[in-house]
């Protein structure tokens, strides 16, 4: 939707209810809601950074705000490298520019360009390298001496396409795992490709790609806290109102779910529209994991950063800091600010200002200084946070002396107080869904079913599966038929896993059951839904890449041909299993209910290489 900016333009939805505050499972909301939504498109008027408005910022006793840069144009990611020279990305010139303060004196007095790229913005230091990111690639390049860089190699090129949030994020975890943020191509809407709105993760070269966490609308900010948990700050739906959607803290788990579009916040229901497949809302709020803290609406969180120096008093480390870049439709604005998010005991406590004073105004008349997007902290212990649209790039230090950060904040809580809640369930551990190595039929004891017959019209028995199949082909599911099902069969199962992964084996390819027992056959290309229209009743669970419904072939280029198990289970019983649930569940919803079982075995060789690959070794031969 273009962003119109006149001030206090009006949006107004007006139909006849406010069912957006009632409880997810009482409300009967969704694509034939009405629901009066008021809000404001209002843009404050940009005005210049002087000397004399920067004096003006507020901060809590103790600490003080200078100038780090001037005059960078367009400060996007800030990151820190090994001997404490900064670089940021500025995305719409297109570059990332190295800046040093050589003098030791908080001001940068050398800036540099590294590197030339379109729509250059994610930026993370791992290992000798500055990792970065466009809208579709990810690269890596070796940081010399001097902090300049090598030439970048591309090791990743297929994400996904951009639309209303193109701006890529990346960090490396506890792990040494690379993982990599990337929004939505809408406000709120069924994404086609299932890596939109999620939390990715690969090894630090680029492979073996998954999907970490997804319903995660822009989590451009996130970090790690000292006891190796992900937290990520959200950006809320537009549209709801001046105060929906809050902005979320989320405690971000492997393979969970977080709402969006459909659930947000504390289970509030998206009145815009239903799930897709006839999934209810009540079913998808159910798998959805709840926000640890909530802040105000439209603030705009952008990079976040746990604090792990040692120049702030002892209260404020591994505490969080973010910048909220502002807001663009609330009355009256919010963010504008750097918050801190306070930690008591491992767990969130509160959000809080701790740099304001970047917005003024009251009435329909508003102007600020400065739009926050950037946040690092530096080898010193000083925070450094940047605004892309005077180019100025902040330091904000303390001056040591004992006590003086509690003995009370200047900076005024902000008028939209923040909202808190404790999330359920936030300390779910991590866990693979595909636990058990061995394949589901030697788990479920299958061979003292009856036996039956699985065909395919695609492939024989171990036989190559053509490549339409596959993740690099047209990505269609297999086509397998049916023979001899028992007749106490009261639904079909299957189960299509690769044992041949050299890490968490087996990796799932296909989880879709509640099949009627008299149906023959599944199509070719069956659509990725959770629960399918016909025939009724079927669902489909998530595959180890994260997404739900078929993921096609993609072992690595140069391995021997993987063997593809397509597992086929007569149970005596529908699976009481949510829709998008994992193969653990499935296999526990089917333990002791199996009256027959066949299997078809097919392989596939990636014998070309990777598209990242490709394209890497094209640009180093073309420069």
């Amino acid at each position: 939707m273009t962003r119109t900016k006149s001030l206090a333009a009006l949006l107004a939805i007006l139909v006849s209810s406010t069912a957006l505050v009632a409880p997810a499972a009482a409300q009967e909301v969704g694509k034939y809601s009405n629901v009066q939504i008021t809000g404001h498109i209002l843009e404050p008027r940009k005005v210049e950074a002087t000397d004399e408005k920067v004096q003006g910022l507020k901060v809590p006793q103790g600490f003080k705000v200078q100038v780090f840069a001037r005059e960078t144009v367009n400060p996007r990611i800030l990151a820190v490298g090994p001997k404490g020279q900064v670089y940021a990305s500025r995305r719409n010139v297109g570059d990332i520019i190295m800046l040093r303060d050589t003098n030791g004196d908080g001001q940068a007095d050398e800036t540099k360009v590294v590197v030339n790229r379109p729509n250059a913005h994610g930026l993370a230091v791992h290992e000798g390298k500055l990792y970065f990111t466009t809208i579709k690639d990810v690269y890596a390049a070796d940081i010399k001496a001097d902090g300049t860089l090598e030439e970048p190699r591309r090791i990743i090129s297929d994400l996904p396409d951009a639309g209303q949030h193109p701006n890529r994020t990346i960090g490396f975890g506890p792990d040494g795992m690379l993982y990599i943020s990337v929004g939505s191509t809408c406000n709120a809407c069924d994404e086609a490709n299932p890596e939109n709105a999620t939390m990715l993760r690969t090894k630090p070269d680029g492979t073996e790609r998954t999907i970490f966490a997804s319903g995660l609308r822009n989590t451009i900010g996130f970090d790690w806290s000292k006891d190796g948990k992900l937290w990520g700050m959200d950006h809320g739906i537009d549209w709801l109102g001046d105060n929906d959607q809050s902005e979320e803290l989320n405690l971000i788990v492997e393979g969970k779910k977080y709402g969006w579009p459909f659930i947000y916040a504390d289970q509030k229901i998206n009145p815009q529209d239903n799930p897709p497949g006839e999934i209810t809302l009540e079913q998808w709020a159910s798998t959805s994991e709840e926000p640890a803290l909530l802040y105000t609406a439209h603030a705009a969180p952008m990079q976040m950063a746990f604090y792990k120096g040692d120049m702030f008093p002892e209260e404020y480390r591994d505490d969080a800091f973010v910048a909220m870049r502002g807001s663009w439709n609330r009355k009256p604005p919010s963010g504008y600010e750097v918050v801190r998010i306070r930690f008591e005991n491992g767990k969130p406590a509160g959000i809080e200002p701790f740099v304001t004073g970047f917005m003024s105004g009251s009435g329909d008349k508003f102007e600020h200084m400065g739009r926050l997007v950037g946040l690092a902290v530096a080898p010193d212990g000083a925070l450094l946070f940047g605004d892309d649209e005077n180019g100025v790039i902040y330091r904000v230090s303390h001056d040591g002396s004992a006590g003086s950060a509690a003995a009370g904040q200047t900076a005024p809580q902000s008028a939209d107080v923040m909202q808190a809640k404790t999330a359920s369930g936030g300390e779910t551990q991590m866990g693979k869904q595909q636990t058990p190595a061995d394949l589901a039929g030697k788990i479920l004891d299958a061979a003292k079913a009856e036996k039956i017959g699985v065909t395919s019209p695609s492939f024989a028995d171990d036989k190559m599966i053509p490549s339409r199949h596959a993740e690099s082909g047209e990505k269609l599911s297999i086509p397998l038929a049916f023979a001899n099902v028992p007749s106490a069969a009261k639904s079909l199962a299957v189960l299509v896993e690769d044992p041949d992964v050299k890490e968490n084996p087996p990796f799932v390819h296909w989880i879709i059951a509640n099949i009627p027992p008299d149906m023959k056959s599944l199509p070719e290309g069956i659509p990725g839904q959770p629960k399918l229209l016909d025939p009724e009743g079927v669902i489909q669970g998530a595959n180890s890449f994260g997404s739900t419904g078929w993921y096609g072939m993609k072992p690595p280029a140069g391995d021997a041909p993987h063997h593809y198990h397509a597992q086929v289970f007569a149970l005596d019983t529908m699976l009481d299993v949510a829709p998008g649930a994992g193969r653990a569940e499935f296999l526990d919803a089917m333990k002791g209910h199996v009256v027959g079982y066949g299997e078809l075995v097919g392989t596939y060789q990636q014998r070309a290489p990777t598209e990242a690959r490709a394209a890497t070794k094209t640009d180093t031969k073309n420069k």
